[in-house]
């Protein structure tokens, strides 16, 4: 499989982590199973219906253009057809600052990117196929997302800005007393409008942000044992960090290798038995 990273022009860095873009070369008639994981971010994904259609365990058909929220346990996403797909990874608080929408309704869930624009954007499914490129599809996305920062206003919570480059800058593991202290803010405040601007509590994206650094280190094999993992990573002990890798990915860290394949990251194919 081929997969890409391409960075978003200046003006949407402050929204846009990155643009991905995977494809493969198998037949119409493939079937592949994905397994997202928990980033701390929500995305945007198009697959086009002429190539293939993703769908969730119970058979539900996706759009074409869906809007995710962030995702806080395991999921599988079944593609049906030729893998074509290119992927936005959002900031954490971009459903609030760029759609002007309570990022909570998202979480776990998606929604036709459609329902959610501006008027003036309801037809990007159609440019997106009319589009010959990779390149000129990604050009329409910036276009269109940098329409809706202007048509939302940028609505972006000062607070919650602020607590997420905190967890950020402590890889997950932050003093929630003393940030509160410093906020000036109690914890049940804290929460609401963390849940509002990103979509889940502090506490748990600090706990997605401190299971991505452990995914990080797990994947570029830089440990001896399981146990070096956990205690660099601010876990009490092995069995503390087999248990939350357990709830974001659905099975155990030596599992996780054994079944999945990271064909694009935090995205990874579940491996043919």
């Amino acid at each position: 499989m081929d997969y890409r990273i391409v960075l978003p022009p200046e003006n949407l860095r402050p929204f846009v982590r990155y643009f991905w873009v995977l494809e493969n070369n198998g037949n119409a008639g493939s079937v592949e199973t994905f397994s997202p994981l928990a980033d701390g971010s929500p995305g945007i994904m198009f697959q086009p219906p002429d190539k293939g259609t993703f769908y969730l365990e119970d058979q539900k058909q996706l759009p074409s253009v869906l809007l995710y929220g962030q995702t806080i346990q395991p999921a599988k996403m079944i593609l049906s057809g030729k893998l074509n797909t290119i992927g936005i990874c959002l900031q954490p608080h971009a459903l609030q600052s760029v759609f002007g929408l309570d990022a909570n309704e998202l979480t776990g869930t998606c929604v036709d990117m459609g329902l959610v624009q501006h008027k003036k954007e309801k037809n990007l499914l159609e440019k997106l196929m009319g589009a010959t490129t990779i390149e000129e599809q990604i050009n329409l996305f910036s276009s269109s997302l940098s329409n809706s920062v202007q048509h939302t206003g940028d609505k972006q919570d000062a607070i919650t800005k602020f607590a997420v480059t905190e967890i950020f800058r402590g890889k997950g593991a932050v003093s929630f007393n003393a940030l509160l202290k410093q906020l000036q803010l109690s914890e049940r405040t804290l929460e609401r409008r963390f849940k509002q601007s990103i979509g889940v509590s502090a506490k748990l994206f600090s706990r997605i942000c401190r299971f991505q650094e452990s995914l990080n280190q797990l994947r570029k094999n830089n440990y001896q044992k399981l146990s070096d993992i956990a205690y660099e990573n601010g876990y009490s002990d092995q069995s503390h960090f087999i248990r939350t890798f357990r709830e974001f990915t659905g099975v155990s860290p030596f599992d996780y290798k054994k079944q999945l394949n990271e064909v694009a990251e935090n995205f990874p194919k579940v491996k043919e038995e």
